[in-house]
């Protein structure tokens, strides 16, 4: 942490916070929900000892960066114009993204889009897909009618942000656990027992949520507080708001290539639940690859949840780091 330097660039109209270590090629770290620049805490250090200027930053809406209040700041073109502005202010005409979650989209997008600037690009737990046949919105009301979704449960305006900031720490501890492989494997557990709750379509998100006795190896509780801390200054309502701008991303991105066309990489856990989202027979890795023209690495790790590079740091940095020297 103490080698991390911090500072605030201007971008897209708003005020950004990075944190940078290194010199050399730049590659650029996107988060995802509900997360911070903190989440790449294991990866900025490694890559810096390879001769990379790694930087990951605060999302619009998130932590010390700007907050717009209205929706449609929060749309993809404005989280890919964000990125192309973050690499301008640091005076670099290329960059290499990474993302994870939400900042999977984020970074591939930008790349898509950009490829003038991206000159790679690779993410976990999300993969490239184009876009969709119809907005997300209206794809999740169709597959999960009478069902909760907490992509749905997060539309209503107010509604998310009330339960979350009731007790940010509650929030963010039941998020974490429930997400990773310990609590994945769990839930596996319920299901095939019997005994898994069934959640209606009024259910809230943290409602059937397990508090474990110990926060698993990969969390601890300094690492949560630090999460918190981040959420107390910037509340729930901009990084919910990149939920509730997806149909609007739908009518903005009708120019979105079908492919990515960079050298990419792609990693997931066996666990993450991102995989079990869209039903399909096909393994997530095996049907993602018609979307990419140069995919030079794809792995599962197994055991895995959604956290990947929180989880499993290790086994990142050294596939991020063999991505980057195929680069070469």
């Amino acid at each position: 942490m103490e080698k991390i330097d911090f500072q605030t660039v201007s971008t897209n109209g708003i005020n950004v916070r990075l944190a940078t270590i290194g010199e050399g090629p730049l590659v650029i770290f996107c988060h995802g929900w509900p997360e911070s620049w903190y989440s790449y805490r294991h990866q900025l250090p490694a890559l810096a000892e390879e001769g990379f200027k790694a930087v990951a930053y605060d999302v619009r809406g998130y932590g010390e960066s700007d907050k717009p209040h209205p929706i449609k700041e929060y749309t993809m073109l404005n989280m890919v114009a964000d990125v192309i502005g973050i690499v301008k202010a640091l005076g670099y005409e290329n960059a290499i993204t990474v993302g994870h979650d939400w900042g999977g989209p984020i970074a591939l997008t930008t790349a898509a889009l950009h490829p003038e600037v991206i000159s790679a690009t690779g993410t976990m737990s999300v993969p490239y897909m184009g876009r969709g046949p119809m907005p997300a919105i209206d794809l999740w009301k169709e597959i999960y009618k009478d069902k909760f979704f907490y992509q749905l449960y997060f539309q209503e305006e107010g509604v998310a942000e009330a339960e979350f900031e009731a007790d940010l720490q509650r929030f963010l501890r039941l998020c974490y656990i429930n997400s990773d492989g310990r609590g994945m494997a769990r839930a596996s557990e319920k299901i095939m027992s019997g005994v898994s709750p069934k959640k209606g379509p009024d259910s809230t998100f943290l409602e059937g949520m397990e508090d474990f006795d110990e926060l698993p190896d990969w969390l601890s509780q300094d690492d949560i507080d630090y999460f918190v801390s981040q959420f107390e200054i910037s509340g729930m309502r901009g990084p919910l708001n990149r939920y509730r701008a997806q149909n609007i991303d739908w009518n903005e991105l009708s120019h979105l290539p079908k492919t990515i066309s960079q050298p990419a990489f792609f990693i997931t856990g066996s666990l993450d639940p991102v995989n079990f989202f869209v039903p399909s027979e096909q393994n997530l890795i095996d049907r993602i690859g018609s979307n990419y023209d140069n995919l030079l690495i794809a792995e599962e790790l197994e055991g895995i949840g959604h956290w990947t590079q929180q989880e499993a740091p290790e086994k990142v940095n050294k596939i991020i780091l063999d991505f980057l020297k195929k680069l070469d």
